[in-house]
């Protein structure tokens, strides 16, 4: 049983605070501030599983993708970094009293634009990015190799992932009354320090990225 826990507790802790879900409440509230408290549920519901989708791939199978597409890990994190970058430079940008662009007059919302929303950009990259997606193929990678200890590694991956996802549901679902508790000046300003965090994250994953690139560049000329 310890070495189940071990490896759950592995999961949470390298995981949990680079996904923060609780950061990332308030640019979840931002980017969904038109839609009902039932919507926002249903969106939180939707972005939970599907971060729970990716980390699980990421940690099994992310590496044979990669080498399957030939793509290195210093790659997804540059292209990553850019996308969550770009993401966090939007939303510092956009004014108070903007609206999304699927948002029409009447501030209906077209349910499939919903979902499709719920997986870009809100699960990948604004709740489960190439920082956290790196950090799971990375893990999956070193996963230990004999056979109990592997089934142990497998559970506990599965149970660190759920346990995430289900704060990433909490934290959003709920953004709202957070929203209420502090005050529309205070999410104000922890949303646009959200995003300006966000932007450094980005800008510092493309780094890693760019460095580990130049370095394999370098010792290829040695």
């Amino acid at each position: 049983m310890f070495p189940l826990i071990k490896s759950t507790l592995l999961i949470i802790t390298a995981l949990f605070p680079i996904v923060n879900p609780l950061g990332s409440a308030p640019i979840f509230l931002s980017l969904t501030q038109y839609y009902t408290a039932e919507q926002r549920k249903i969106l939180s519901w939707r972005i939970a599983m599907n971060s729970f989708a990716l980390l699980v791939a990421s940690y099994f199978v992310g590496t044979h993708i990669l080498a399957f597409f030939g793509i290195s890990l210093p790659v997804v994190q540059v292209g990553g970094g850019l996308v969550v970058a770009t993401t966090g430079w939007a939303i510092l940008k956009q004014k108070e009293d903007e609206p999304p662009p699927n948002k029409d007059v009447h501030g209906a919302v077209d349910m499939r634009g919903l979902f499709q929303q719920a997986f870009y950009p809100l699960t990948l990259p604004l709740t489960v990015g190439p920082g956290s997606i790196s950090i799971a193929i990375t893990l999956g990678a070193n996963e230990p190799h004999g056979t109990h200890r592997l089934i142990y590694s497998v559970i506990g991956a599965v149970i660190g992932s759920f346990l995430i996802a289900v704060s990433v549901y909490f934290c959003y679902a709920f953004s709202d009354r957070l929203a209420r508790a502090l005050g529309a000046t205070s999410m104000s300003v922890i949303m646009k320090l959200s995003a300006f965090l966000l932007v450094c994250i980005g800008v510092q994953i493309i780094w890693n990225g760019m460095s580990a690139l130049l370095k394999n560049l370098l010792d290829a000329y040695h």
